[in-house]
């Protein structure tokens, strides 16, 4: 029996459970909604999560070397900093441990419902509320915040051949722990985030490793520590001293996004930096050329590592960037007749950033999916509510990426707006819904700040940019710090009044 006709047997035999707020995703952004529900007294909420555990992204990518590329001081909630940390970069395995913490002591365990996947939901005009079908039954909410986040679907690329391999093939976010990869032929699909953490630990055991890049990325040094007995013990008995360090750690991060904004001189100073480290770190010159990037600094995601670089000057690593024929039973073949025979294929090839997969089952008040509506792109007005879906936001949609700083600060400028619809739902008035004309003064608005940046003048593709409308659908395209000024507070005129500019938002 497929999961919808187990969701069918069950609704049918179960009356629906009503509830104020239902919350899709136990992720930060889940968690964090979750937790100002609770601590301003609202206790009608459910939140459901397909997993077995909270985490979101931090529980499904388990690869070897998963780690935060935000300091982890900053990669928090700001209302409940952690004294704990063991470095500045946090593993996933720390960051999960937070994460799971947090919902239990902030007395969230009672209303997550693992094991819970979301099939559909469906606004009821007649009622005023939203119908949403689960593989556990039904739900009523009179409001719904989706927390699935951008970076939770995984995306593997349309390779000829792919369903013929005859070895072991998975998703970096699908890490199968149960394969010895001791002594095996591995081939690594990406260049990305994951794949500068995963193939260093990957190197260590492999008999070969052959990394297949398509663009090579830029890669900044890691400043990382682990913090002392004393600076932990300083944390927890000052708490001003871990607002300090936060502070320290996001104003420094801003000071990056001028980087982006395509100023020549401070893009080549930066490109200068992650250039040195790799001549430094390579010291094969051919080899350090096939590793330099051939487009404009920022254009793409910036990584930091310090191993990454190191593990291509070892012999049993392989760096292949002719594109991909097909794949093989036996391996990988590329376009110039070269074949790589592997054992294991591992595509570190991101995820459905643009096109939402939870997009395709909510249904708004004309009956049309949140997808067809966003079939040219995603929008919403102040990044989180779109028109004809009513009393519905989503946190990590569209517009709430950074490309230099902590997207926990962004969800939660997110929670504040939202905790104020849902203050103002509460009053009695009828459901919110964003106007057409608000959400397209907010998309000018997005669109006129984006001119000029690297993300669309950087001579690159990258998933920031939607291919269906050349529009920059991803990415906040400032400061984080004015992505609050902006977003993070709710105006109840057609939800609508006249958007600020950025410029009259900045301290």
């Amino acid at each position: 029996m497929n999961t919808m006709e187990t969701a069918k047997t069950y609704s049918s035999a179960t009356a629906p459970t009503d509830v104020d707020v239902l919350i899709i995703g136990a992720g930060f952004g889940g968690i964090g909604m979750g937790v100002n529900l609770k601590r301003r007294g609202v206790r009608s909420f459910v939140i459901i999560e397909r997993a077995s555990d909270v985490g979101g992204t931090w529980w499904y990518n388990t690869y070897p070397g998963a780690a935060c590329d935000v300091p982890s001081h900053l990669y928090s909630f700001s209302f409940r900093l952690n004294p704990n940390w063991s470095r500045t970069f946090a593993t996933q395995s720390e960051i999960l441990h937070y994460m799971r913490d947090t919902a239990r002591t902030e007395g969230l365990l009672d209303h997550i419902r693992f094991g819970t996947e979301m099939l559909t939901a469906r606004w009821n005009t007649e009622g005023s509320v939203w119908e949403v079908e689960t593989t556990a039954g039904q739900y009523r909410a009179k409001a719904v915040v989706s927390a699935v986040g951008h970076l939770s679907e995984p995306r593997l690329p349309d390779i000829e051949g792919i369903e013929s391999f005859a070895g072991e093939l998975f998703h970096s976010a699908r890490w199968d722990h149960g394969l010895d990869l001791t002594g095996k032929r591995i081939g690594v699909i990406g260049s990305g985030a994951t794949s500068i953490q995963v193939v260093p630990e990957l190197a260590k055991v492999a008999q070969e490793l052959v990394v297949f890049q398509r663009s090579a990325p830029y890669v900044t040094p890691r400043p990382d520590r682990a913090y002392t007995a004393t600076e932990k013990r300083m944390f927890a008995r000052l708490p001003q001293t871990m607002h300090d360090e936060r502070d320290a750690f996001f104003w420094a991060n801003e000071e990056r996004y001028t980087q982006r904004r395509g100023a020549p001189a401070l893009v080549k100073a930066a490109a200068d930096v992650a250039l040195a480290h790799l001549r430094r770190q390579v010291r094969d010159p051919a080899l350090a050329l096939k590793l330099t990037p051939d487009y404009t600094f920022g254009c793409k995601r910036v990584l930091k590592s310090d191993d990454y670089y190191p593990t291509f000057n070892r012999s049993n690593v392989h760096l292949e960037t002719h594109s991909i024929a097909r794949i093989s039973p036996t391996g990988i073949e590329t376009e110039s007749g070269a074949s790589h025979d592997l054992d294991v294929i591992i595509f570190c090839t991101g995820f459905e950033a643009t096109d939402l997969p939870i997009a395709h089952q909510i249904f708004g008040r004309n009956g049309t999916s949140l997808s067809d509506r966003w079939s040219g792109g995603m929008q919403a007005y102040a990044t989180m509510a779109v028109p004809t879906f009513p009393n519905l936001w989503i946190i990590n949609g569209p517009n709430t990426g950074l490309g230099h700083n902590s997207a926990v600060y962004i969800a939660e400028s997110q929670i504040e707006h939202i905790m104020g619809a849902l203050e103002h739902i509460a009053s009695g008035v009828d459901p919110l819904e964003a106007s057409e004309a608000a959400e397209e003064r907010f998309m000018d608005l997005v669109e006129h700040t984006a001119e000029g940046t690297v993300w669309l003048d950087g001579s690159c593709d990258s998933w920031y940019v939607d291919p269906r409308n050349g529009r920059l659908t991803t990415l906040w395209p400032d400061y984080a710090h004015t992505f609050r000024a902006v977003n993070g507070h709710f105006d109840p005129q057609p939800y609508g009044a006249e958007q600020r500019t950025l410029a009259e938002s900045r301290p």
